[in-house]
């Protein structure tokens, strides 16, 4: 099934991607729990859940009723916060948290897109005063995430104006694709997580990054692409700092070993 946009005129491409256990190593929502932790947002007790919660998602992955209840846990606790400091904290302690954060080939990968014209957007449930710095520091500056509604004082509400989860980032980007004329049947989409399988399902390129096991079978039975990220790298590294657009000859020198280490096979069922 065709998704291409009603939108007249030039079509453009893009690569979307899945930013936790994707682009990252970790959950970057819980990561930042030691910081929060620290100034005080919260008690240890809830440190301690968190800290479960990282432990069990790197060891099961995130079904959906497992994100539901972790946006309803994330409502409860952000309740009461101010955007402004959220946005701070989160931009003084990027670096603390996130080494090593990023994997190196995610960065090949995004670099790869943008040279041959495409947009990469990241996309993510996680809230956008988290998605958008971490977005920056690797150089991506678009972003579909989870919005969090505020007060006219800027206090967050235990309210969502979305949620970029399961069939929300579906149509997120569905609504992005016909207002901005992007060509999903020419567009890519990266992933590890089987909740994003309305994601996938609209690109004409799906590809499974590190998939737990539910969508490492949907990739196999539709021979869709496998990469195994393995390397992470520091968001101080050469790698990841972002001036102007790396370069061909940086790119190629800078992360031979990165681009080694991505292992891309088609499996058949």
């Amino acid at each position: 099934m065709s998704h291409r946009t009603r939108t007249i005129g030039v079509m453009h491409q893009a690569a979307f991607f899945d930013l936790d256990k994707t682009v990252i190593a970790k959950s970057s929502t819980l990561a930042f729990g030691k910081p929060f932790y620290k100034a005080g947002f919260f008690g240890r007790r809830t440190l301690m859940k968190m800290g479960f919660g990282q432990l069990f998602y790197v060891l099961f992955g995130a079904d959906e009723d497992t994100l539901e209840r972790a946006r309803d846990q994330m409502l409860q606790l952000v309740t009461g916060w101010h955007r402004a400091e959220i946005e701070q904290l989160v931009e003084e302690t990027l670096e603390e948290v996130a080494d090593p954060l990023v994997y190196a080939e995610a960065l090949t990968l995004i670099d790869e897109h943008k040279r041959n014209g495409r947009r990469v957007f990241l996309v993510s449930a996680s809230p956008e005063q988290i998605v958008r710095p971490v977005g920056r520091h690797i150089g991506v500056t678009e972003i579909i995430a989870t919005k969090i509604k505020t007060d006219a004082a800027g206090f967050f509400l235990p309210e969502v104006d979305r949620y970029a989860m399961g069939p929300g980032k579906a149509e997120a980007i569905l609504e992005l694709a016909d207002r901005e004329g992007i060509d999903l049947d020419e567009s890519y989409a990266y992933s590890d997580s089987v909740t994003d399988l309305p994601m996938m399902e609209i690109v004409g390129h799906p590809v499974a990054v590190n998939p737990e096991k539910d969508l490492r079978r949907v990739a196999e039975e539709r021979d869709w692409p496998v990469l195994e990220f393995q390397r992470p790298v520091s968001l101080e590294s050469p790698l990841t700092r972002r001036g102007p657009l790396l370069s061909g000859a940086t790119i190629g020198a800078a992360l031979l070993g990165a681009a080694a280490a991505v292992l891309l096979r088609r499996r058949t069922a």
